[in-house]
């Protein structure tokens, strides 16, 4: 297989993603990505023939008896959830909330799932998975990966369809295709839906947590259950399959989450290496010390890829949003210290084995051993087109009032309000 980085990287003309997007994108012969062009058919399908669409496909997932759920929605603290839940309510469907504990909670994305569940008044089916196992997997991904988030993506992915299959609810509804609405990997019209080969490609790296047991690492099969899929032949025993709301919606985070907070009042908070106030703020680690392993990997962080959302949504210039990139991933990680002293490593051994994970092609030691990004992706030339060089856009997420105002959120929470994950 060619690497991406077998030719020197390319921008769009109009966002800031390059041919080196780790998703993969294709330009076409007039500069524009194959993200931005995917984002052209949010402005011209026929989004209410879609919604319609949409409800067809799951009138028949409907429980026949009301004794079991009609669909399972994976949920978190954070991110598209109350979205998700409040569109999945409005096509009358009674979902079973699923969620895998990432253990590096927030106390603040602990309080929004309280929130989520009691405001929707469904089921939740939370899965922790042994500290210590995870630690032990942590330790392996992060020496053969440089990820510190695997067992998160991992557990996020398969907890649902393992879900799925042991309750036997074949319809699972996920919000966004991150690969369509990222970089155009598939257009709305082909209603991709989950599937296996996506989430160990691009999801766990390529790793499937079979290829994780190693006498290295300690690891054992046993060790692996939380994160392994079930077998084809009980996902066909059910019918499982998962659908994504982004194909019959014109998705837009910003626009949902700005209506959710009015609508339902949970929380929104900083972070360290993004202006979104929405996304992620459930997890210590999500932008903070896993967004600057991506930009070692990959040179550029979590910032650009929200800064160009806001982009395509004509919502940021393009030079704004350069600014608005560059200002971000500079910023370095604020929690890093506590991971360290969660996984129990020191600072030395982290830095030895993330340097082994910098991409060569972006990243070169100078006459003072000190790394050097030998290529700029936010500065790379491209041929002008037709922009807005200026936006009245308003840049500022609504932050909301914290509602435990006394507490410290300091230190991962396990599960339940103040409960450490040690």
């Amino acid at each position: 297989m060619t690497s991406p980085h077998s030719q020197p990287p390319r921008a769009c003309v109009r966002c800031l993603y390059t041919t080196w997007q780790p998703l993969g994108l294709v330009l076409d012969e007039e500069g524009v990505c194959s993200g931005c062009r995917v984002h052209e058919e949010k402005q011209t399908l026929d989004w209410d023939l879609r919604w319609k669409a949409l409800e067809r496909l799951v009138e028949p997932y409907r429980s026949k008896n009301g004794q079991n759920y009609d669909c399972i929605v994976p949920v978190s603290g954070a991110r598209d959830s109350f979205f998700i839940v409040h569109t999945v309510k409005k096509l009358g469907l009674n979902p079973l909330l699923v969620t895998y504990n990432k253990l590096y909670n927030t106390d603040l994305g602990i309080r929004n799932l309280a929130r989520l569940r009691t405001v929707f008044d469904s089921d939740i089916l939370t899965f922790t998975a042994n500290p210590d196992t995870v630690r032990k997997v942590t330790r392996a991904t992060l020496r053969r990966l440089g990820s510190i988030y695997w067992h998160c993506l991992a557990g996020q992915t398969v907890f649902p369809v393992q879900t799925a299959v042991r309750f036997q609810i074949p319809l699972i509804i996920w919000g966004a295709h991150q690969g369509l609405d990222q970089t155009g990997m598939f257009s709305h019209v082909h209603q991709v839906e989950m599937t296996r080969r996506y989430r160990k490609d691009h999801d766990l790296m390529g790793l499937e947590a079979e290829d994780l047991v190693h006498e290295f690492d300690h690891i054992q099969p046993r060790d692996v259950l939380p994160w392994t899929y079930p077998a084809y032949d009980e996902l066909q025993r059910v019918g499982v399959r998962g659908i994504y709301l982004g194909n019959f919606i014109p998705w837009d985070t910003r626009r949902q989450h700005d209506q959710m907070l009015a609508t339902y009042g949970y929380e929104s908070g900083p972070q360290t290496r993004t202006f979104d106030l929405y996304n992620d703020v459930d997890c210590f680690n999500y932008s903070d010390v896993h967004d600057y392993l991506k930009y070692l990997k990959h040179g550029y962080g979590k910032a650009t890829d929200h800064a160009v959302r806001e982009l395509r949504w004509g919502r940021l210039s393009r030079q704004e949003t350069v600014e608005t990139a560059r200002t971000w991933q500079n910023q370095p990680p604020k929690h890093l210290d506590a991971f360290l002293d969660w996984l129990g490593i020191t600072p030395n051994a982290f830095q030895w084995v993330t340097d082994q994970h910098r991409s060569p092609s972006l990243w070169k030691r100078d006459a003072n051993w000190q790394w050097q990004q030998q290529i700029d992706l936010l500065n790379l030339p491209v041929a002008s087109e037709k922009q807005p060089q200026a936006s009245s856009f308003d840049l500022t997420h609504t932050a909301t009032s914290s509602k435990r105002p006394s507490y410290t959120d300091d230190h991962y929470v396990c599960i339940g309000k103040g409960t450490p994950c040690r």
